[in-house]
Order: structure tokens, then C-alpha cells, then sequence
């Protein structure tokens, strides 16, 4: 039954790199005035129209921290309901292909060993991605 009251969440598709590189892996701070400013993740961002979610990726992590990344594999997708929106985060394990990190669209980013994550503040969302990394799932 529809409630003309009631407004669906909106519905976004997200991709994230768990980007590897000398045994450690990359994470980005979000801006302050971002939605969950100021948590940590793993860098991505919104599918566009017509887009694949590896060139989402691709596309994110060049306009993010201006960096390519190669062996790309699918390791996971998770849904999360946040108050103002649903998402559905579809998690990459890549390697560092090309560049150095920049801080382009977020505060800052760092390198990290695995078993160093939990000391870093993330999204709700990524909580269960955390669990498989620190349960070297992938």
C-alpha cells in the first residue's frame, strides 16, 4: 500500500578499492562536510549511468587520490541502510598500478598494515568488509 506521506530513501551504488601495496593497504579520511565526514574508508565513490563498476572504481580513484589500479577482483558487496539513504557497497581487491596518493577529494590518506585498521574510525557500512580483511579473506 503506497503512503503518500512516506518518502523512499534514495538508493546508491558504491564501489571501494581495498588497494594493496607493500603489505599494506590504502585508506582515505572523508571530508568533514561529506556525508560520514570525517571517518575513514576505503577510497571509491557513486556509479554513474551506464557505468561498469570497475570503471566506477577506475574513474573514483583517479578523480579522488589520483591513482590506477590493476588486478581488480570482486571480494564482496553488502547493503547498508543509513537514515537519509540506502547503499550497496561492492568491495575490490586491487594493487597499486600507478601514481602516488593525493589528497584530491578527501582530508588525507595512509597507508596501513591490516591489523592496523581497527585502530581507525570507519562507516557502520564497512564494518563487515573490516571483519573479512582482519579474517585474511582476502
Amino acid at each position: 500500500m503506497n503512503n503518500p506521506g512516506h518518502q523512499e530513501a534514495p538508493f546508491v551504488v558504491v564501489t571501494a578499492g581495498i588497494i594493496f601495496h607493500n603489505e599494506k593497504v590504502l585508506i582515505t579520511r572523508r571530508k568533514l562536510d561529506a556525508h560520514q565526514g570525517g571517518l575513514w574508508e576505503f577510497p571509491g565513490g557513486k556509479q554513474e549511468l551506464g557505468e561498469t563498476l570497475e570503471d566506477c572504481l577506475q574513474r573514483e580513484l583517479k578523480e579522488e587520490i589520483d591513482i590506477e589500479v590493476m588486478n581488480v577482483k570482486a571480494v564482496a558487496t553488502f547493503r547498508y541502510r543509513y537514515p537519509d539513504k540506502e547503499v550497496e557497497l561492492h568491495f575490490f581487491s586491487c594493487t597499486l598500478n600507478e601514481g602516488e596518493p593525493k589528497a584530491l577529494e578527501c582530508l588525507e590518506w595512509a597507508w596501513v598494515p591490516r591489523q592496523e585498521l581497527l585502530s581507525y574510525d570507519f562507516p557502520a557500512a564497512d564494518q563487515p568488509i573490516l571483519k573479512q580483511l582482519l579474517e585474511g579473506k582476502f
